[in-house]
């Protein structure tokens, strides 16, 4: 179907055979007609500039020709519809084990706080990689009552691009992601930023209290729980002694441990024949 209009106001021009560009107060937008789909596609062009607002129309009419040619549809679900979508499948994960039912209600809430920034009846095949650019200064406009953390702010973007790829992945956008701007890290002093040793009074206290900890499950250990309450502490304490951590504690094998009273004891008659 070609386009049935044939004059045009100043502010609207015809491209190709199906397409017009018309300007909304100061921005530019396309329309379409879809005729398998009988309906119009409409889009914000997102510009003042008249050639701007042209090259970004005919990349959309591509777009569109080729899903035409392929056999696929282009109006697509909203933001709503896609985020119910994701929290469907989610709650299936929470029902398999692979994530508790905190974990997927702390999802829920993330990507609801993405809705009330991005809206809920905006199409999801109209998502740019941009248009979530600037969301920590969006998201904390949105809730100055309660305005976020950059480190929640950082595990939404997180949660929010996860969704839009399993999306993208459904035929349901056209990107795989947003472009977040990246956040400074924020600076909490020099203790904050790094990974502080213990002093030695507070390595005393250490000691002192897994001691009675050890004492305390040894004393009864057939009881239940001290058994791995006693292990517990053991692996605290070689932890203050070796300063090694969880994951290089957990490659130790038992050929790897000396005893060093027995290595010297071994050592020492060498050391008198010489």
């Amino acid at each position: 179907m070609g386009l049935k209009k044939t004059e045009f106001k100043d502010d609207e021009e015809a491209l190709f055979d199906n397409v017009v560009i018309y300007k909304r107060g100061e921005f530019w937008h396309m329309r379409m007609w879809l005729p398998k789909e009988h309906k119009y596609a409409r889009f914000s062009l997102k510009t003042r500039n008249k050639s701007t607002a042209k090259d970004k129309a005919e990349l959309h009419y591509h777009e569109l020709k080729v899903l035409e040619h392929s056999g696929k549809t282009y109006f697509s679900k909203t933001t709503k519809q896609g985020v119910e979508m994701y929290l469907e499948e989610r709650a299936k994960d929470v029902e398999a084990g692979i994530i508790v039912k905190g974990r997927f209600s702390v999802i829920r809430t993330q990507l609801n706080h993405w809705l009330t920034v991005i809206g809920k009846d905006t199409k999801l095949k109209e998502l740019e990689r941009t248009d979530c650019e600037n969301y920590f200064l969006d998201r904390k406009q949105a809730f100055k009552n309660a305005p976020p953390s950059q480190s929640t702010v950082e595990n939404e973007q997180s949660i929010i691009n996860a969704m839009i790829k399993w999306l993208h992945k459904r035929n349901e956008t056209y990107i795989t992601g947003f472009d977040f701007k990246k956040l400074k890290r924020p600076d909490r002093g020099a203790d904050e930023n790094r990974r502080s040793s213990f002093s030695d009074d507070e390595i005393e206290r250490i000691k002192v209290a897994i001691a009675d900890y050890i004492k305390e499950a040894e004393a009864d250990i057939e009881t239940e729980g001290n058994l791995s309450k006693a292990i517990t502490a053991y692996y605290l304490g070689f932890s203050l002694i070796s300063g090694l951590r969880r994951g290089e504690q957990l490659q130790l094998r038992w050929c790897d441990v000396e005893d060093m009273e027995h290595t010297q004891a071994r050592r020492k008659p060498l050391e008198v024949a010489r």
